[in-house]
């Protein structure tokens, strides 16, 4: 249980900190969070208590149809992760105001790994998932549809469209505001849901039972 918790808690921050990496290489952000900057950009509050209250939302998809994917995990999510996404942005902001080139492709490819390794890592260990990762694991899992890895590409382009929607609505282009798809959109869309599994299999499984297993 304590490698179950640890597993939980280094995943999930592990993904808050990913967030502020992908923005920083100003590429495009994970569908899921192109979902959230687009929902920014229409609703006038703070993204850590925007974060809160999207997510309180789909918990309710979960409470109805599998509670199984609700635990600590999904609360340290709910609560931590957008503050956590927030204030690591403005740290490395601070940091590097204005990477070059190179940089924004070496915080791309870091961004992408490790948030395919911390989402890894929450699943594997089994207490709960974020509210997000939740929808295709009931869909895999107890509706049958089809393989995770698949399902996750589908659910991740609809984000990507929805937050393309809102965020020309909201007027995103127009203010200012970094374009929320690009390139690790495109990549972690298509890639994210296989790259997962790759990393249960070579890191997150082996962790938690050993690797003899």
């Amino acid at each position: 249980m304590k490698k179950r918790i640890m597993m939980s808690v280094l995943g999930v921050l592990t993904g808050a900190v990913s967030v502020a990496v992908f923005k920083m290489a100003a590429f495009g952000v994970d569908p899921f969070q192109s979902f959230m900057s687009g929902i920014d950009t229409v609703v006038p509050i703070g993204f850590g208590t925007l974060y809160v209250i999207v997510n309180a939302i789909l918990l309710s998809f979960s409470v109805i149809f599998d509670r199984h994917y609700i635990g600590i995990a999904t609360f340290i999510n709910l609560f931590l992760l957008g503050y956590v996404t927030e204030y690591s942005y403005k740290l490395f902001s601070m940091l590097i105001p204005t990477p070059s080139l190179f940089l924004r492709i070496v915080f791309l490819i870091v961004g992408i790994i490790i948030i395919c390794i911390g989402s890894s890592l929450y699943i594997t260990a089994d207490l709960g998932v974020s509210t997000y990762d939740a929808v295709a694991l009931i869909m895999a899992n107890k509706w049958k549809i089809g393989p995770f890895k698949f399902i996750r590409v589908i659910t991740d382009v609809c984000c990507v469209i929805l937050g393309t929607v809102l965020f020309l609505f909201g007027g995103g282009a127009w203010k200012g505001v970094p374009a929320i798809a690009g390139v690790g959109t495109i990549v972690t869309a298509f890639f994210m849901g296989p790259l997962i599994e790759f990393f249960n299999v070579h890191i997150a499984r082996p962790m938690l039972e050993g690797k003899g297993k």
